[in-house]
């Protein structure tokens, strides 16, 4: 009995992570095979990227809410939401914005790992970080880039950020005094059609479709 309880540990396999010491990695009977079998889908991260006002959230909450109406769990990932909790530590600096975009992929690898389409929405302006976080789940990473004009993002300006950082009352804003790296290898593109914007939910509907025909919607 208390040779069961302990059989989930492999005692002779102790490492260092960071810096914790003399950890070790505990292996439960259920995986992730199983969670997908019980959902009927496969989880994985739909990570939504592009400047400030691109549609990010929107677009996330709407491809949510398709999902839903399909009978597929999701859950959102927002970078504003994060920041009044998991990461309320963080400011804004090139560090702390570093292990923001860290702690929220490693995040979406365990709704991942549990089965569940995870759908983060950040700015996550630096393509080594993205990359960081697609390494995190090779095969289950879908990087969306909202490319939409710095013209229009500037014009929508839902938070009023980019007139602060206009007026030099915010640093680092990306896109003004920071570079946004676009994505070079990404699975989706959402841009404006004829000069307008397609609508949230034709955006999650073009999102909804890659994730069927790559088979993240049957396990």
């Amino acid at each position: 009995m208390c040779k069961e309880v302990y059989a989930g540990v492999n005692n002779s396999v102790m490492s260092t992570v960071g810096k914790s010491t003399n950890i070790a990695w505990y292996e439960c009977k259920i995986g992730k095979h199983e969670r997908q079998q019980l959902l009927k889908q496969k989880g994985c991260v739909v990570w939504i990227t592009g400047l400030s006002g691109s549609g990010k959230s929107t677009v996330a909450c709407a491809l949510s809410r398709e999902l839903y109406s399909r009978g597929y769990l999701a859950y959102v990932l927002d970078g504003d939401n994060l920041r009044h909790g998991l990461n309320r530590d963080l400011s804004f600096s090139a560090e702390d914005r570093s292990e923001n975009i860290r702690r929220v992929g490693e995040v979406a690898k365990l709704f991942a790992d549990a089965g569940v389409i995870c759908i983060a929405s950040l700015i996550s302006p630096y393509r080594s970080e993205r990359d960081a976080c697609r390494a995190m789940v090779p095969d289950s990473f879908i990087e969306v880039f909202m490319d939409m004009p710095l013209e229009l993002c500037e014009a929508r300006d839902p938070k009023g950020l980019y007139k602060l950082a206009r007026a030099g009352k915010i640093k680092g804003f990306t896109g003004i005094d920071d570079p946004y790296e676009a994505p070079l290898n990404c699975e989706l593109v959402i841009q404006m059609k004829n000069g307008e914007c397609s609508s949230p939910s034709s955006m999650a509907e073009q999102i909804t479709m890659y994730l069927d025909e790559k088979g993240f919607l049957k396990a």
